[in-house]
C-alpha cells in the first residue's frame, strides 16, 4: 500500500514523536541523516527542534509520509533559501524512509512528492540537496532526476580514518515531469 504524503501537517506530539522515532531508526539502520549510529531520540531531538523552529518562522516546510497504519514512515524538510540572490531554489534536508518500508519504492515516491511540493512554492525553480558519498546515494538521487553539481572530497568524517565526500545534487524542476 502506498504512503500518504502531507505537506505542512499540523505539528502535534504524535508527529514529533513519529519523526524522532523515524530519525533514530533510520540512523541506527545506517542511514545518512546527519548522525553516526548508535543514537537515541534524545540525540536527534535538538536537530528536530531546529527544523521545527524553521517551520514556525516560515523558512522550512515538512513533507511527511504516513503508512497504512498512520505511522510516520517518511519525511523530507524543504528549506527556503534566505539569500536574496538564491531564492529561486530550495534545500531538501533529512530525507528519510523507515527501514521497514525500504525496498518498496517509497523513496522514489517521497522524492516525487518533494519535487511536487517544491513546484507548488511560488518562484522555486530547482531543488538542491547534499548527500554522503560512499553509500550509493548519488545513484539513487540521479535515478530521481537529480544531477551531481559538486563534490567536496573527504568533507564528512564519520569516524577517524573514515572520511566521505559531500556530494551536491540539483534537480531543475523544469526537467521533472508533472504528475498526471
Amino acid at each position: 500500500m502506498p504512503l500518504t504524503f502531507t505537506l505542512d501537517p499540523p505539528v502535534d506530539r504524535a508527529l514529533r514523536d513519529g519523526v524522532l522515532d523515524l530519525w533514530a531508526d533510520v540512523t541506527n539502520a545506517g542511514g545518512s541523516v546527519g548522525f553516526v549510529p548508535p543514537v537515541t531520540r534524545e540525540d536527534v531531538r535538538p536537530d528536530l527542534v531546529g527544523h521545527l523552529a524553521g517551520m514556525a518562522e516560515g523558512r522550512t516546510r515538512l513533507l511527511v509520509g504516513h503508512d497504512e497504519e498512520g505511522a510516520v514512515a517518511a519525511t523530507a524538510f524543504l528549506a527556503l533559501n534566505g539569500h536574496r540572490l538564491m531564492r529561486h531554489w530550495l534545500w531538501l534536508y533529512t530525507v528519510m524512509v523507515h527501514p521497514r518500508h525500504q525496498g518498496r519504492g517509497y523513496g522514489r515516491d517521497l522524492m516525487a512528492a518533494a519535487a511536487g511540493a517544491a513546484r507548488g512554492i511560488d518562484g522555486i525553480e530547482a531543488v538542491r540537496l547534499t548527500c554522503r558519498g560512499g553509500l550509493g546515494l548519488e545513484r539513487f538521487y540521479a535515478s530521481c532526476g537529480y544531477r551531481e553539481v559538486g563534490r567536496v572530497r573527504g568533507a564528512i568524517r564519520v569516524a577517524p580514518g573514515d572520511d566521505r565526500d559531500d556530494v551536491v545534487m540539483l534537480l531543475p524542476l523544469d526537467r521533472v515531469p508533472h504528475p498526471a
